[in-house]
């Protein structure tokens, strides 16, 4: 290809814009649909002075046989996503598990602190304000679950806090942002997807079908995810929640961050997403002109045996990790599409922690 591609980055800016983030839909074949289906209650947590974390919270079903301390799966969203996009997997897992999905500060409905320093949406803080949620609920020990960008807090959590941590499960994550080249201002290619227009800010049921347009699914999960996003503001149009300074900050921090392996101790299960096809990679350019889906074409075969390379390399650096590799699933919604896949997998796992 004429072009250089830094592939690390393309899952985590491969993401809705407004700052909406790696959002998770529910896809036909997949998930339940309804965050009904286990009771889950909202709580705010605070974290650190003058901020707080939404936490979403699912109890274990009434005779699933779980405990309370030993059961409980922490999941965190991908970049820009918050709690919500767990809507359809956490009551799959809440069959037989308490769960708790977060939504990581600047983002959703949690605190977006603008100015306490360079560090504050760096790893190491989200992993504090992580440390922070469990001691305030009084969780002692955790699976904890992340998808994209989030498998910098886990390797970096699991290395820090070993007994608080269970097992480990890696969402289609990146082995190393900043081996790869680290932080990049982001530049347009044919193949992004085209930007909302005044139009489609001008309500949040206009939002709502931009989204739909470039994505591959919209069920839900992704609805709730992607108006937890936004603002509305008193002439009915939508802006997004996290403010621009707060989501380059965000980038700049996960791409700038290097997982250090050798500290981990708990058993890990690798999921590594093929995303097979066009529509699985560009689902808004199926209608393109015939020479933007060549390229296209072009640019998802280069990628493919990429990714599952970089799956490859995260779980040999993980020694006695199960790597589950899921073919022609989208980055976005993989865990919903394919819930019970992801679902039988964690169930399967043996989660001996650390000995």
């Amino acid at each position: 290809m004429a072009r250089t591609v830094n592939t690390s980055h393309f899952h985590a800016r491969r993401r809705l814009l407004l700052g909406a983030g790696a959002l998770a839909a529910l896809a036909a074949c997949g998930g339940s649909g309804s965050s009904t289906a286990a009771h889950v209650k909202d709580r705010q947590v605070a974290v650190a002075p003058g901020v707080s974390l939404h936490v979403r919270d699912w109890s274990a079903a009434p005779g699933s046989g779980g405990d309370a301390d030993a059961d409980v799966i922490v999941l965190l969203a991908g970049l820009g996503a918050n709690a919500h996009a767990f809507d359809s997997l956490a009551p799959a897992l809440a069959r037989r598990h308490r769960v708790l999905a977060l939504t990581r500060r600047g983002y959703g409905q949690s605190g977006k602190p603008l100015s306490i320093g360079a560090d504050a949406y760096a790893p190491a803080t989200l992993v504090a304000d992580l440390l922070a949620v469990l001691d305030a609920l009084r969780v002692e020990r955790i699976i904890l679950a992340g998808h994209s960008i989030a498998g910098n807090e886990l390797t970096l959590f699991a290395g820090s806090h070993p007994r608080r941590v269970r097992g480990l499960v890696y969402l289609d994550t990146t082995f190393d942002y900043l081996a790869s080249g680290g932080y990049e201002e982001p530049e347009a290619t044919p193949f992004d997807e085209p930007p909302p227009g005044p139009a489609d800010l001008a309500s949040l049921a206009a939002s709502i079908a931009y989204a739909k347009r470039i994505n591959k699914q919209w069920w839900p999960a992704l609805e709730a995810n992607w108006r937890d996003a936004l603002d509305l503001q008193p002439d009915g149009s939508v802006r997004p929640t996290t403010p621009p300074a707060i989501a380059r900050a965000m980038d700049m921090a996960a791409h700038d961050f290097s997982p250090d392996y050798r500290r981990v101790r708990a058993p890990a299960l690798v999921v590594t997403v093929d995303p097979g096809t066009l529509r699985n990679l560009f689902p808004w350019l199926l209608q393109a002109d015939p020479a933007t889906q060549a390229g296209a074409q072009a640019l998802l075969d280069f990628i493919r045996p990429l990714r599952l390379a970089d799956g490859d390399r995260l779980a040999a650096a993980l020694p006695g990790s199960q790597h589950l590799v899921i073919h022609n699933g989208f980055h976005s919604d993989f865990f919903i599409e394919y819930e019970s896949t992801v679902v039988d997998a964690i169930e399967a796992m043996r989660w001996e922690g650390l000995q």
